[in-house]
């Protein structure tokens, strides 16, 4: 079943990595390899919460941060009393441990999702957003699917729509302007989240591919990957340090994590959920 808008992607052969050698070295995005996909259907934008509630509804299913009864939420986005902050990550204080925060509460128990259905739905692991696949008849892109969909037919491109950040002084995704952690001037118009197709599509029409919220990709994470990746359709290693994100989030800064670059990459454990982390699904082309 499709629930969202869709693109058909023809495929074909293009450059996947860093070609500017700007990323962080632990990351792995070198060398620059050739890889053939083959056709395929992605949505245009990533999964709203209006969508995950359909599933919900029809399925009863119950999130792994509800199951865990929390889950992580930037500071200055917390909706929630004092008795319900639990904590704070380690290494990173700005990330709240909120009790109550779950896709339906995204920001924490005094937040609910009926007020932005259009945002993309947040607070979701790795395996929500496998049984999400399960019941739409979906899947999880590849990393190489997402990285090729991202540049939206530009080859060697720093970002989704070309090599300047903000051409014409126009912002084409939500990320953070200002000091981090503490102070975001919010030029692009958002301190959290943005509706889907707020920044205008790539040239292949897929909204958002930078920015707002990372996104869920198949793949294990393992850095040295791109050395032995196979050219046709790779799916990744069969192990590693944990899933793969693309596409940067709303806390995106170049003085903290500049991987809103379209070659960008990180990872997450499977089980983990945050308030900028999301997905958007893909299906084969036949």
């Amino acid at each position: 079943m499709s629930v969202n808008d869709e693109v058909l992607l023809s495929g074909g052969v293009f450059s996947m990595g860093d070609v500017f050698d700007e990323g962080y070295a632990a990351d792995g995005e070198t060398p620059v390899h050739s890889v053939r996909l083959d056709a395929f259907r992605i949505d245009a934008t990533a999964v709203t919460n209006s969508m995950f509630a359909c599933f919900v509804k029809e399925t009863g299913y119950r999130t792994e941060a509800e199951q865990y009864g929390s889950s992580a939420v930037f500071h200055l986005l917390v909706r929630a009393t004092g008795r319900d902050i639990v904590g704070t990550a380690a290494g990173a204080p700005w990330w709240f441990n909120v009790r109550g925060a779950d896709w339906a509460h995204p920001f924490g128990p005094d937040s609910h999702w009926s007020e932005s259905p259009d945002h993309p739905v947040v607070q979701v692991s790795h395996f929500d957003a496998l049984a999400y696949c399960v019941w739409a008849g979906r899947r999880l892109p590849t990393e190489a699917e997402w990285e090729y969909a991202a540049r939206g037919g530009l080859e060697g491109k720093r970002y989704a729509w070309g090599d300047e950040l903000t051409p014409g002084g126009e912002h084409h995704c939500n990320i953070w302007q200002g000091v981090f952690p503490g102070a975001n001037t919010s030029e692009d118009g958002y301190l959290g989240t943005s509706p889907v197709k707020t920044f205008p599509a790539n040239g292949y029409g897929l909204y958002e591919m930078a920015g707002n919220v990372w996104e869920w990709c198949a793949d294990w994470f393992l850095p040295k990957y791109y050395r032995q990746s196979p050219m046709d359709n790779p799916q990744g290693p069969t192990i590693g340090a944990g899933r793969v994100m693309r596409g940067g989030s709303y806390l995106c800064h170049d003085s903290y994590c500049n991987r809103y670059r379209v070659a960008a990459r990180t990872f997450n454990t499977p089980d983990s959920s945050s308030g900028n982390c999301g997905f958007r699904t893909v299906r084969n082309a036949s």
